[in-house]
């Protein structure tokens, strides 16, 4: 999974790399003498204004501190972080504590929208004793570096590298390896344990500060809806797409049970996780050689042929520069080719994980990314740049304006351009002389589900279990037996053997340490399919969704940069109209781009003990 990062992103903590602390309970700030506090509209103006530049610069320092310790990890780079988040909490304390004044003024609704974001789109809030504060930030930076180890010792003091061990979980067949490397690559987490507990009670603290029951409520409030009927659109949604992963998880099972046998995959049970392909088991993508059918050629090789072509790191973020040029979007400035890291330093500790990053809002964006040639790294070059090309195009809304109509839709941007990297599209950009004749559609289709699809249930559980320990459902002695319940609940997979309460396998996930919410991840992989059948629409292209590609499309351009610039001035239902005429999430675009996917699963299952 993908981060962005803008300065409103720092102003706000919206992807949890900045410190946002609030104020002692605004109630509180509202008590005094009758008259005392009463606040007009010219003052809301003034206030707003003094919060955008005094942030936004603070933000920009604090942003710069971050991406130096995230390509370069020591601990001198965690504590200038560590000082950048203090200056900026402590501002952040006193604006959102004024802020409170301003509850009852009849304002605008453009400003109002304003407050509302300034108030509730907190995603680390601390406390506002400063020594909390200032606890809160400094866990957080020992979890994100912790989160960030690129290896893993027993208690024998045998190291292993988790690039090594990612390596046997994509390619072995072996089950004892694959459960060697899974339960290795889980040893670094229980030290975050009590530290993770200590994090979310600072944060539950601070969000009851703000008023919300709890920090789950206040990360819900940010989707222009009620927090509670976020919930039941989120269920609503994923029994959409249900069938089709039941599906996909039958004939995984199944697939599994013939290579291992009976004793390791169990009929009608959850699948063993460490048997999924990777370390997360969040999408399935590196079994597709043993599920896909012996006749389902896809026609090409996309890995081989970008190998083939001598392409380096570089020359892959060119190709994904291209495809938005191709829609008559600006092109990329130069500074993103000298500052964007493209792969992993040999010299020094870095966060590989991919991100996008806007410094200025105006042309220091970039990527920071580890880049491999291969097909699916294509993908996600598409995606980053797609987070990058969004933030310029918001760039001159105001600064709370500046980023998407939720966090999901930035996440869908991306994804919804590596859509059209058909067989039209490689041809397009000469990576294959012409389309491949008598192409099986399972094929393509199967691969692509096996990572979107399936990480549909992955998208909803992991806030939702972060939600439970955020009310207190979930509490500090249930962490794993909690985390793997929802596992079984939502994805039909369990771990290969007992996982004790001393362990915290939660911390597996980067997202939960690094204190990023995930739901936006579930949101991205629904939308992207609605924003992707829009687009052919408007481009004009014909025949299956799955084949449909927007290249070239200066008419699909010109729409996506309407979308692009509205930032988050409207609620998100307002943008997703602008875009797709469409007001809902909705799962029906990803179920007809999966159809012919679908019946041939149908077919395959056929007197299969389904589900789990």
């Amino acid at each position: 999974m993908n981060t962005t990062l803008s300065r409103y992103a720092a102003f706000l903590v919206a992807v949890s790399l900045a410190w946002i602390s609030t104020s002692c309970v605004l109630a509180q700030d509202n008590q005094g003498e009758p008259g005392e506090n009463q606040a007009s509209m010219e003052e809301a103006v003034a206030f707003i204004a003094q919060v955008e530049n005094e942030l936004e610069d603070l933000g920009l320092k604090l942003l710069r501190a971050k991406w130096v310790q995230w390509t370069y990890i020591t601990h001198d780079t965690e504590q200038i972080v560590a000082d950048a988040s203090d200056a900026f909490g402590a501002a952040s304390i006193q604006f959102v504590k004024d802020a409170g004044r301003y509850d009852d003024v009849e304002l605008p609704s453009e400003l109002r929208r304003k407050f509302d974001i300034l108030r509730s789109l907190l995603v680390t809030p601390a406390p506002g004793d400063p020594a909390l504060n200032a606890e809160v930030s400094r866990l957080y930076t020992e979890l994100t570096s912790m989160a960030a180890r690129p290896e893993y010792c027993d208690e024998d003091g045998t190291c292993y590298e988790i690039d090594e061990l990612n390596r046997i979980m994509r390619t072995s067949r072996d089950p004892d390896s694959l459960k060697f490397a899974w339960q290795v690559g889980r040893l670094a987490t229980p030290p975050m344990r009590e530290k993770y507990t200590r994090f979310a009670e600072l944060m539950n603290e601070g969000a009851r500060e703000l008023g919300f029951a709890d920090l789950g409520e206040m990360w819900r409030s940010t989707y222009d809806m009620d927090p509670d009927d976020f919930i039941y659109d989120l269920d609503r949604v994923w029994e959409q797409v249900k069938p089709l992963y039941v599906a996909l998880h039958c004939l995984t099972r199944d697939t599994l049970q013939d290579l291992y046998g009976e004793e390791v995959v169990r009929e009608g049970e959850p699948i063993p996780a460490h048997l999924l392909g990777s370390m997360s088991s969040s999408g399935w993508a590196n079994l597709f050689e043993l599920m896909v059918p012996e006749n389902a050629d896809p026609g090409y090789d996309l890995t081989a042929i970008l190998q083939e072509k001598g392409l380096d790191e570089r020359g892959m973020a060119e190709y994904g520069e291209r495809f938005f040029t191709s829609l008559g979007l600006d092109p990329l400035p130069d500074t993103f080719w000298e500052r964007s890291m493209f792969k992993r330093p040999a010299d020094r500790d870095v966060v590989c994980g991919a991100s996008a990053w806007d410094l200025d809002d105006k042309d220091d964006i970039r990527i920071k990314m580890c880049i491999e040639i291969t097909g699916r790294s294509l993908q996600t070059v598409h995606h980053e740049i797609g987070h990058n090309i969004y933030q310029r195009a918001y760039q001159d809304q105001p600064t709370l304006f500046r980023a998407s109509a939720n966090y999901g839709f930035h996440e869908a941007l991306g994804s919804t351009m590596a859509l059209s990297l058909t067989p039209r599209y490689l041809v397009e950009t000469n990576l294959l002389e012409r389309e491949p004749e008598n192409a099986s559609d399972i094929a393509v289709l199967l691969r692509s589900a096996l990572g979107k699809v399936i990480s549909v249930p992955n998208g909803l559980m992991i806030d939702r279990w972060r939600w439970k320990v955020f009310s207190g459902e979930i509490g500090p002695e249930d962490y794993n037996r909690g985390w793997w319940e929802l596992r079984e609940e939502f994805q039909g997979i369990a771990p290969p053997v007992k996982r004790p309460e001393h362990l915290f396998d939660p911390g597996t996930r980067r997202h939960i340490p690094t204190n990023v919410p995930y739901t936006r991840y579930f949101v991205s992989q629904i939308v992207q399919f609605q924003f992707h059948r829009a687009l052919c629409e408007i481009a004009g292209q014909e025949g299956p969704l799955h084949l449909c590609s927007i290249y070239g499309s200066k008419e699909a351009g010109a729409r996506l940069k309407v979308f692009m610039e509205m930032g988050r001035q409207y609620p998100w239902p307002d943008a997703l109209e602008a875009l797709t005429g469409e007001r809902n999430m909705d799962a029906s675009a990803l179920l007809e781009y999966y159809e012919p996917l679908r019946r041939w699963l149908d077919e395959q299952n056929s007197g299969k003990m389904c589900g789990w």
